[in-house]
């Protein structure tokens, strides 16, 4: 269980990190694998745009594309087996991006139910056939992308030889300090991650480095993960969303800013979005928060930072931002949150200590 074999070569180690990523995961849809499709990696091998392209997916990979491609001059329609797109995502930022991909002339197919995928050369269009209420309807492409999300890759690396355990969708099963089942490797990234982002990979090869060579004891459940999906208005969140906080029963306050009041955001023509943070009851503790608008993704680093280190929303609106900036509205919530911290009683106090000088 100590060795590994590269290229007819078998290396020896004391301690291994198995980082080899995921894949696309293709659905079972008839017809589909003997189709010419794309996928987020083989997509940017197009040498011309498709004049129509589709899109069977509506998480942030798909709406993404989706996006660029119709700005780029392609017709595209984008299908979910659903009435959602995003649906991990905050609902209102779901209807803002939803919006803007509908006015960019963007088509949505929703409750799709795929019947089959036709297309077997490539260069000759893809048809797409969906069942409605019993007859087959036929959308016809020039290219089809599938963006399904992704799946780990753990096949065919004989894992269960050296006793790491692994499931073929969920990938390697690791502890909180990225060990797998064998305590001398580890795992790291998608393949062993729930969160498949880049920035989330870089972090978790950090805490790996920590554990295997220097005697650490990180957790990767200490680690706060903020994301962003690149659409136009971006999307950004880190920490808890609402729908989080009420499932776990949490006490909590929420203060938002919209950017139509925030004047960066109205000389730059940028007024769709808001900035949106979640705060315990009580407490001067931020639990999450969710931004979305141009520079969604630079901004929500601001709030990531104040989570890492303690800080509150109240604090947050002590920190003098320059003017004009899209960040003021970050600073705009916290005033919100200080301002309701005045109760009448505290008013009252006010009033009268006013009132004797």
């Amino acid at each position: 269980p100590n060795t590994v074999e590269v290229n007819g070569k078998t290396l020896t180690f004391a301690k291994a990190v198995v980082a080899t990523g995921g894949t696309a995961a293709i659905p079972n849809i008839p017809g589909l694998a003997l189709s010419p499709y794309l996928t987020n990696s083989t997509i940017f091998n197009l040498t011309e745009r498709p004049g129509r392209l589709g899109v069977i997916g509506a998480g942030p990979i798909g709406l993404e594309l989706a996006q660029a491609f119709q700005r780029l001059g392609s017709l595209v329609t984008v299908f979910s087996r659903s009435e959602k797109i995003m649906p991990k995502e905050d609902p209102e930022a779901v209807e803002i991006v939803k919006a803007s991909m509908l006015k960019d002339g963007v088509t949505f197919a929703f409750h799709s139910t795929f019947k089959r995928v036709e297309g077997k050369v490539e260069g000759e269009p893809v048809k797409v056939v969906l069942d409605k209420d019993g007859s087959e309807v036929v959308h016809e492409f020039d290219a089809l992308l599938i963006a399904t999300g992704r799946k780990p890759s753990v096949s065919s690396m004989g894992l269960e030889k050296a006793g790491v355990e692994f499931d073929t969708r969920k990938g390697v099963i690791v502890n909180e300090k990225l060990q797998t089942t064998n305590d001398n490797i580890y795992a790291v990234g998608d393949v062993a991650g729930k969160y498949q982002f880049t920035h989330m990979a870089d972090f978790m090869a950090r805490l790996v480095i920590k554990n295997a060579l220097f005697f650490g004891r990180d957790k990767v459940s200490d680690l706060l993960i903020p994301w962003a999906t690149y659409t136009e208005p971006e999307v950004a969140h880190v920490g808890l969303y609402e729908k989080d906080l009420v499932e776990r029963d949490i006490p909590f306050a929420t203060f938002k800013r919209e950017f139509s009041h925030v004047d960066r955001a109205i000389v730059d023509g940028e007024t769709e979005g808001y900035v949106k943070i979640h705060v315990a009851k009580g407490k001067d503790k931020i639990l999450g928060a969710t931004i979305v608008g141009s520079h969604a993704g630079d901004m929500i680093s601001e709030i990531s930072v104040a989570m890492q280190s303690g800080m509150g929303l109240g604090s947050l609106a002590s920190v003098i931002h320059p003017y004009p900036t899209a960040a003021e509205a970050i600073r705009q919530c916290g005033d919100a949150y200080n301002r309701e911290r005045l109760t009448p009683a505290i008013k009252g106090v006010f009033y009268r200590l006013m009132a004797l000088r």
